[in-house]
């Protein structure tokens, strides 16, 4: 009963907090789910985030369900979910019931810009952790490349891309996987 009290409250407390969106989420999940909890190493994250992508619904949600069926099953799955989306609809019925009367506000205006901006440097930031930990060499950098090249240029859904760079990911595993373990050897190499 514990770990799902810690699912509930952990997510609960992200939810509250993070404005912006599933992608603004992203690093208080890495840190919280990788960094403090241990709930998932930063591969399974990098894992969750990619199927969150393909699958219906918001990737943090998404992510946070995946997280909580790894620990405790489809129990753990639910609750993890719930305490992620409950501060929201908290906090959506609350806003909803007053905005009317305050929307036009100069200050609520403004200060919305300013989330807007703060969203824009959490999802930066987000990307900057991803990049780190999913391009570890030539092939992957190039799979980036051309994925940002098609998304700027195509109307390609992401799901259809997220596939692609799958099949290209699994017909050169055998060269991702000959870059990583020759930086992983350089690493040790430079700790001597």
């Amino acid at each position: 009963m514990g770990i799902l009290i810690d699912l509930f409250l952990a997510f609960a407390k992200m939810g509250a907090v993070t404005f912006g969106g599933g992608y603004a989420m992203l690093p208080i999940l890495q840190k919280t789910v990788v960094e403090d909890r241990h709930w998932a190493t930063e591969e399974e994250l990098l894992d969750y985030y990619a199927i969150g992508q393909c699958t219906p619904g918001i990737i943090a949600v998404n992510t946070a369900t995946f997280i909580g069926y790894k620990n405790k099953g489809i129990l753990g799955g639910i609750v993890a979910t719930l305490g992620l989306i409950f501060p929201s609809i908290v906090i959506i019925g609350i806003i909803a019931a007053f905005l009317k009367n305050f929307a036009d506000l100069a200050v609520v205006q403004h200060a919305f810009a300013g989330i807007r901006v703060c969203v824009g440097v959490l999802i930066l930031n987000a990307v900057l952790k991803l990049w780190k930990g999913a391009v570890k060499g030539k092939i992957t950098a190039a799979i980036v490349v051309l994925s940002c090249a098609v998304s700027a240029f195509t109307d390609v859904s992401s799901v259809a891309m997220v596939v692609a760079a799958g099949v290209l990911g699994f017909l050169f595993a055998g060269k991702i996987e000959k870059a990583e373990s020759g930086k992983k050897s350089s690493e040790k190499g430079a700790e001597k």
